[in-house]
Parts: structure tokens; sequence; C-alpha cells
């Protein structure tokens, strides 16, 4: 067993360990559907989802049985659960926290953060759970200390509302709720400027070749041999099949089959090649919009949680309820959701992104607007 770098930081600080939570199997999914143990309900309405794939990390935070939870961010799996169940969640810049001791879904996008009640929580858990670690090569730290956020204001400070991400797609009580909370950074003294984003109706696509590709490569390790279940079976061959088709759910082989497609020589360049090439697009897209402003505002989730088995059998449903979350891993930029209000009587998500490893800056407005939207989220806990 491997004791991942970020859970033994919290433990060294005096963090409690209460137990592990549910989630989709191996991270791949929206809705904590996808798990060996059963779907995770939603606290707000038991008869819907938390969101995903660190759903139970952030139903566990509002349901008030935990007063914090870690959770993996691939595509949206931290910021999209904190906003179906009405909680902060930050995703940080790529290599910020290690990634030791997790499991690998896609490397070049996963990335550990902190699920908690409110902003000044997030950011003392991110505080130790932040550093370079020699047993992650990838793994950067942060170049300034993490401080506790303070902030009551906004004034000088520049939002970028990008069309993309903010019209088309998303639900109008969410729209209505994102617009609400435009008026409050204005009225705090924060100013509103459009920037475009013109390769983001891209990155679903570019994300569903490059982290299934990436999956395809790390799951392999998952043989019977080395790592996971072991099928009983009369011959080698037979036991990495038995194996490998009993130890992995539909989900699961659903990408693995995209990823492994998506590598194929007579397709590497159609499919793999032109998504890493749009990533770069996007990466490239948020660098010149970050001359213009300090900090990028969206929907966290286009929809309020859905019921559970409503996107089931409709596995493009489920993966478009990402397209707010999925560019800032492609580009490796941190972000937060913070819970901006109520539609339908269920928690909507804010997301505030900024360039890499601006996260203080981040957290310090999203403290400022959690406190001039008061959210309520007391109605979780029963």
């Amino acid at each position: 067993p491997y004791t991942a770098t970020a859970v033994r930081r919290l433990a060294e600080a005096g963090a409690p360990m209460l137990g592990k939570t549910n989630m989709d199997e191996f991270a791949m999914g929206s809705s904590n559907e996808n798990s060996g143990f059963g779907p995770v309900k939603n606290p707000w309405d038991e008869g819907r989802v938390p969101g995903g794939s660190s759903g139970g990390s952030a139903a566990a935070v509002a349901a008030g049985l935990a007063p914090w939870a870690i959770g993996t961010d691939t595509g949206g799996s931290i910021r999209q659960p904190a906003a179906l169940c009405g909680i902060v969640g930050l995703k940080p810049t790529y290599g910020a926290v290690s990634r030791y001791g997790m499991i690998a879904f896609a490397s070049s996008l996963d990335q550990a953060g902190p699920l908690a009640r409110d902003v000044t929580d997030c950011a003392l858990l991110f505080g130790h759970m932040v550093g370079r670690d020699p047993l992650d090569s990838t793994s950067t730290g942060l170049p300034e200390e993490v401080r506790l956020p303070t902030a009551e204001r906004l004034d000088g400070l520049r939002f970028g509302v990008p069309p993309e991400l903010t019209q088309g797609g998303v639900d109008p009580g969410v729209a209505d709720v994102f617009e609400q909370s435009l008026r409050r950074i204005e009225d705090l003294g924060g100013t509103l400027e459009e920037v475009s984003l013109p390769h983001s109706d891209q990155a679903i696509s570019a994300y569903y070749v490059i982290a299934p590709a990436e999956a395809s490569a790390n799951l392999a390790r998952f043989d019977g041999v080395r790592y996971g279940l072991r099928a009983a079976a009369g011959d080698l061959a037979s036991m990495y099949e038995d194996t490998r088709e009993q130890g992995f759910g539909d989900e699961v082989k659903r990408r693995i089959m995209l990823g492994t497609y998506a590598l194929s020589s007579g397709y590497y360049d159609a499919y793999y090649g032109r998504a890493q090439r749009v990533r770069t697009k996007i990466t490239e897209d948020f660098r010149s919009a970050f001359e213009q402003v300090d900090l990028i505002v969206t929907p966290t989730s286009p929809t309020v949680a859905f019921g559970l088995g409503e996107r089931t059998d409709d596995p493009l449903a489920m993966y478009l309820s990402d397209f707010c979350t999925v560019p800032m891993p492609l580009a490796g930029i941190p972000a937060i959701s913070i819970p901006g209000g109520l539609s339908e009587d269920l928690p909507v998500g804010i997301q505030l992104a900024g360039p890499a490893f601006s996260e203080n800056r981040i957290l310090e407005a999203a403290h400022a607007l959690e406190q001039a939207i008061g959210f309520d989220g007391s109605r979780a806990r029963g």
C-alpha cells in the first residue's frame, strides 16, 4: 500500500483521518454512479446525484459528516461535486500538490485538492497539502506561502466573463444565479470584462481523447499480476483477460477502449495528436485572457444536480456536464468553486479561475465573494 503524500502531510499537521469516501471508479464519472459500492446520494435531495468523481467527499462535507475532505480533479472532479453539494472545492495548479500515492487516471491532468464548507477551511487544508515532493517528479509546490484569506472587497480586480462558458448550454436558473454573482462582484468593487476563449468549445472533445488515452496506459498495470483483482484462470492469457473483464466497470472499460483506439497507429495523429494541439490552443487562450483580466468567472456546472439514473444511459450528456470545468485542467491552471445561491432549491456553483500559481489571489477573491453571498448550507446537514 502507498500513503499519499497529501494525506501524510495533513496527518502530520494534526488533521484527523475519519475514513475513505465513495467515488466514481478510478475517478471516471460526473455523478458518482460508476462505483462498485453503489451511488452516493446528494444530501440536498437524496433522489439526485452529488456530482463526481469525488462525490462522496463532497456529500460528506455538505451533510456535516466531516469538516473537510480531499479529492482529485482531472476534468472537474473536485469543483463539480462541490458545486452540486453547495460547498467549496479547489483544483490547484498542476504540480502544486504531489500526486504520489494517488491511483493515476490521466497523469498530465490529475491534481489533488481540498473540499470544505468555506473558503478559509479550504485555504487551511491546501496550505498543508501543497509542496514539492521528491517522490513525484511533476510536483512543483507554490512559489509563495499559502495565506488564509481575509479580503472583504474586490477593488482593483478585473474579472473576465467568457461567453463560451457562460451562455449556451447553461440552464436558465443557473444563469440567473450567475448573473446575481456578477452583480455582487461589481458591488464589491470588481470590474467585469468580456474575454474570449475561442477554443474552449473543443475542450470536451480534446479532454475525452487525452484523458482516456492516458488512462489506457495507466490502467494497464491492473492486470492481476501487479495490482488489482486477480481472476482464477488456467493460463496466463486467460487470467489477464478475465481479470480485466471482471475488474473494471462499464465506464472504465469504455474509456480504456476510447483511449486505446486514439493511440492506435492508424489514428494517433487524427485523434491524440490533434487533441494535444487543441490543448495548446486552449492554454494560449487563457494566457491571452489573463493579459486583460486577473481572474475568470463562470458557472461551475451548467445545471443543478440531476436525478439518479437520469444520464447513466447517455454518456454524451454526462460528459457535457463538465464543459465549464474541463478547460482549466487542460491548461494546468487553478480554479475554485464556491456556492453562489440556489436554483430549484438546489445549490449552484460559481467558478473562479486564475493563472498558474495564483491560488492566493483566487482564495482572496473567493473569500470576499463568499462573504457577500452569505450562502446557507445548513439544510443539507439535516
